[in-house]
């Protein structure tokens, strides 16, 4: 670890950015049997004291420190809720402080750099719901397409299908933001598009001008269709969807009327995991 008085010389900025990387180390500790050690607990809090020096800092900043420096001097002893990791409340307090020193240097985290207590996720504690599959039609946004596959797995789909011009699940930022679940979550590239391949329906499309969730009739087994960020489903796959089960819509009440696709298929994915749990 850098020594306190070359952290102390440094540009602001710099010594804002060094900091920030080390509370995410104090962090990990934090979050480990036992915790950190005495003499890295020393470090730590004597790092927050002269962070707290800093008179660009606003006062619930400053207090955030201040929180933080005392349970790592132990001058705090909070009395963890039952059955919780008696190492909480310093990793939150240690993480609040990590996301102010980022801001402070302009560098607001993607979902991708937080800190993920799971690690790699183990597929034999997956559940899914047999047939209950996505069709993922030209998504151009790997944020998109990982954050619908975090999505997918999360709520229980059992396989995703892409167009061929949709994102690469396997992009850097399309695998950072699936967060581990592209490699345990089935998926398929088709060669054509999805009315010209074989997967077997019911099919039914996430498009305005449908049947809202409360009166949708969710399938035991079937193929949700996700179309495009700028021009939707397709003709094509629309077609199909409504000589099948039709079309799913979310209402929306604000002027814009629209919503990004993940977040879209999120509310879309959750509405049908619950609607099979009552089968």
């Amino acid at each position: 670890m850098i020594p306190l008085d070359k952290l102390k010389k440094l540009p602001r900025t710099l010594r804002l950015r060094k900091a920030a990387k080390l509370i995410q180390e104090a962090e990990y500790h934090a979050r480990g049997d036992g915790g950190p050690s005495g003499p890295e607990r020393a470090y730590w809090a004597e790092l927050l004291g002269i962070l707290r020096e800093d008179p660009l800092f606003s006062p619930a900043e400053i207090e955030a420190l201040r929180d933080a420096e005392a349970l790592l001097r132990g001058l705090v002893s909070p009395d963890p809720l039952p059955g919780t990791d008696t190492q909480g409340p310093l990793y939150r307090a240690l993480n609040s402080v990590r996301y102010i020193l980022l801001a402070k240097t302009g560098r607001f985290p993607a979902d991708w750099d937080l800190v993920d207590p799971e690690g790699r996720l183990d597929p034999q504690k997956r559940l899914s719901f047999p047939g209950v599959r996505i069709y993922l039609e030209d998504i151009r946004s790997p944020f998109n397409v990982g954050a619908i596959f975090r999505t997918a797995e999360s709520f229980g789909a059992e396989k995703l299908y892409l167009s061929p011009l949709c994102a690469d699940p396997l992009h850097p930022r399309a695998a950072r933001t699936a967060m581990g679940c592209v490699a345990i979550l089935p998926w398929e590239r088709l060669s054509r598009g999805l009315v010209d391949s074989d997967p077997a329906g019911p099919f039914f499309a996430l498009e305005t001008g449908g049947k809202g969730l409360k009166n949708f009739p969710f399938p035991p087994r079937g193929i949700m269709i996700l179309g495009s960020e700028e021009l939707g489903v397709s003709p094509e796959s629309l077609a199909l969807a409504d000589a099948s089960l039709g079309r799913l819509s979310i209402p929306t009440y604000g002027a814009k009327g629209s919503l990004n696709v993940s977040v879209a298929f999120g509310i879309a994915m959750q509405a049908w995991a619950a609607a099979l749990q009552t089968h």
